[in-house]
């Protein structure tokens, strides 16, 4: 090497070594998180959840100490989701926020023990509690009201062991102050609302099985008899949601029996939510309309569809400017639904800001499929530039059926339509709605070979099985996405997307009744059926997504877009497939794991696949998950394999939520979950393991031995745009 070139390599090496020494000196001129101002270190700690930062945190110095009791960061504090926090660590945080905290949320807690709940009179200054799922009895509930002179809001369960004569006198005199109270109940009862008499928000969850696991009927006939029956003379807001069953809706009108006399003077939100097809009929839903109506101050309304006629619906929202309106399955009030919103029917439609037309435009009950039973792109139109706000739109059950016909030109596509609404963050739309059209060949063809001569010998529909016709393996005449792409050009801001079949139905029979009435009787669209892999792709045009459920999809045979679809929607939180492609064969497991590898954010992950299996290599990828939390998977006649299993829960350290309902026997299940349970529960006191065979007849009593809170996350399949809010008083 000449002595030249050696001289160049050691001037390179000496501009190396000094750049680096600058680099070292510049960076040692830099603030460290200890030199940063109170207020700054405040607004990064408030991102640090609470046990961490008492437990943790505030050990590290004394200035960390002191910021971390900041009465700032401990007014509101919320322990839901502090899975690792077991009842030690929860008793020694409770005791440090006893003198600071005023709004404290255990809503989900299900695995801290009652003891543990005693320590909650320690705090003495709370306003706001919620203990929804937590284990509390009867003398517990009674000693924590006693001590929480100062509670305003309350939220908690009522099970089948509670007794109100259990409650003290102290007790029922911190009930008569509360201005907000959510009950779950389990059983039918009043709870404690006889005792409330300030109430200004009062909401209600009900989940009563008809029948006991013993199989005995649950009956609310001793309910009637009691004297303490509510009254709401102060109640601005009632809210009510059910589960299917009988009791749930006899139940549901006790608590609305003093309506039929008289409705509370400053009533301004009133929402009902009943599944299935036949809700109980209450007589005084038009009178309840029309006062609603008349007061002008109509903030949300949601009815079952046989509480409303569109004349009540029309005297409900003239004259009023409502933020959420729901119309779930109500295709009688299809009308009168635009032309208050059109027309001058509310005096502000720019205020509405969640609106739940699910089911709407037609009647998914009957065997017909009209023109007039579609979504009209002028009338979306109309509404997108009229409630130019809206934040949340849920038009699931719908159908619309672009037609494209080379030569004859192309009318303007829904999906122009929805993208002129700009604030949109939540959309839930029918599969159909994104297809690009087909040739009328096509249509009429498969028309043709399914005339009303052959709807007699059509088996019914078997949940979480759809109705395929025999070319629905064949593949789409066209894959055009256009319609999706002015879609997400014109909601760049979307973060929550739910796409689903028309004749989608999860498998899991927890909702076996309302789901069967619901289902369509026809099958699927074929429109349905061009929607496949490059639609799934394009949704990766919307990179905000944190929320996206894909179920029955017929078209989207490989799976191949959901690989591209992970690589631009690098955010995932929350993704729910269920029902791609065939439902004869798994025909795009490759394609999933590719995609589950690059979803390194996913918390939760919910499947639904017949023939799926889970093999090593299915929970090799999916430990690639490292953040995962909650993990459901369902699949008829799928197979799973132990030891893989038990490798992947071990690797997802965050993991507190394992449900699976597979193939395979039932001493095979009941096994994995008792070692699953055993090894990992020491260390994730909140862990949840249920793993059962999907076709057990014991598996309905199975699921509702599941804590609530799991359930509505992501184990029961469920839209969850436009619907009511979550209704914590928090």
């Amino acid at each position: 090497m000449s002595g030249a070139v050696c001289g160049t390599i050691e001037d390179m090496n000496t501009q190396i070594v000094q750049a680096v020494r600058v680099e070292d000196t510049m960076s040692s001129t830099y603030a460290g998180m200890s030199d940063l101002s109170d207020e700054i270190l405040l607004c990064i700690l408030r991102h640090v959840p609470v046990c961490d930062l008492l437990a943790n945190v505030a050990n590290v110095c004394h200035k960390l100490h002191t910021l971390c009791h900041d009465k700032s960061l401990l007014t509101k504090v919320r322990l839901s989701e502090e899975y690792l926090a077991d009842d030690l660590l929860v008793r020694v945080i409770l005791k440090q926020l006893a003198n600071r905290v005023q709004c404290l949320s255990l809503n989900g807690c299900y695995w801290l023990s009652g003891s543990t709940m005693e320590y909650l009179s320690r705090c003495r200054g709370v306003t706001h509690l919620d203990v929804t799922g937590c284990r509390l009895t009867s003398l517990c509930l009674s000693r924590l009201l006693s001590s929480l002179s100062l509670l305003k809001s309350l939220a908690f369960d009522v099970r089948p062991c509670f007794n109100s004569a259990l409650l003290s006198s102290e007790a029922v005199d911190s009930l008569s102050r509360l201005t907000e109270l959510r009950q779950t109940l389990f059983t039918p009862s009043y709870g404690v609302v006889p005792c409330c008499a300030q109430l200004r928000k009062l909401m209600l969850q009900f989940d009563i099985p008809d029948v006991t696991r013993e199989g005995v009927g649950v009956s609310c006939q001793l309910m009637v008899g009691q004297s303490s029956v509510p009254h709401y003379e102060q109640l601005e807001e009632f809210t009510a949601r059910l589960a299917p069953g009988e009791v749930n809706q006899t139940l549901l009108l006790l608590y609305l029996a003093v309506f039929s006399v008289h409705v509370p003077k400053h009533l301004r939100t009133f929402l009902v939510s009943i599944p299935g097809p036949n809700p109980a009929h209450w007589p005084a839903a038009p009178s309840l309309a029309q006062s609603l109506g008349e007061r002008g101050d109509l903030v949300a309304l949601q009815l079952p569809r046989s509480w409303l006629n569109h004349l009540s619906l029309k005297g409900a929202l003239e004259g009023n400017s409502p933020k959420h309106l729901s119309f779930s399955r109500c295709p009688a009030l299809w009308p009168q639904v635009f032309q208050s919103l059109l027309n001058g029917g509310v005096r502000d439609a720019t205020q509405l800001v969640s609106l739940n037309l699910s089911g709407i435009s037609h009647c998914p009950y009957s065997d017909c499929r009209a023109v007039e039973d579609q979504l009209v792109v002028g009338s979306v139109s109309q509404l997108a530039v009229a409630c130019c706000n809206m934040k949340h739109l849920n038009l699931m059950h719908n159908h619309y059926h672009h037609e494209h016909s080379p030569g004859l030109g192309t009318e303007t596509h829904l999906c122009d339509s929805l993208a002129k609404f700009r604030h949109l963050r939540s959309l839930t739309l029918p599969v159909c709605t994104l297809s690009d059209g087909l040739n009328r060949n096509q249509v009429s063809a498969r028309s043709t070979a399914h005339s009303s001569l052959f709807q007699g010998l059509k088996k019914a529909p078997r949940v979480g099985l759809q109705n395929y016709k025999p070319d629905s393996e064949a593949p789409p005449q066209s894959d055009g996405t256009s319609g999706l792409s002015l879609l997400a050009a014109g909601c760049p801001h979307l973060e929550t997307l739910e796409v689903i079949g028309s004749g989608f139905v999860s498998a899991l029979p927890r909702l076996e009744p309302c789901s069967r009435a619901s289902m369509e009787r026809r099958g699927i669209c074929a429109w349905e059926r061009t929607v496949g892999d490059s639609h799934l792709a394009a949704l990766g045009a919307f990179p905000r997504l944190r929320r996206l459920t894909l179920a029955g999809l017929p078209g989207a045979l490989r799976g191949t877009g959901l690989i591209q679809l992970s690589q631009q929607c690098r955010d995932l939180r929350v993704l729910s497939l269920a029902n791609l492609g065939s439902l004869k064969t798994m025909n795009y497991s490759a394609a999933l794991l590719d995609a589950i590898k690059q979803c390194s954010q996913l918390q939760e992950l919910r499947l639904e696949q017949p023939y799926l299996n889970a093999n090593a290599s299915f929970f090799e990828a999916l430990s690639c998950c490292s953040r995962l939390q909650r993990f459901c998977l369902i699949s008829r006649s799928g197979t799973f394999d132990p030891s893989a299993t038990d490798a992947f829960v071990e690797k997802c350290s965050e993991l507190i939520m394992c449900h699976m309902f597979m193939g395979g026997t039932l001493v095979a299940c009941r096994t994995l979950q008792k070692t699953l349970f055993e090894r990992f529960s020491a260390k994730r006191p909140a862990l949840s393991v249920v793993i059962y065979p999907l076709q057990h007849e014991d598996l309905p009593s199975v699921i509702r031995g599941i804590p609530l809170t799991l359930l509505d996350q992501i184990t029961l399949f469920q839209s969850h745009v436009a619907q009511p809010p979550r209704l914590s008083p928090l």
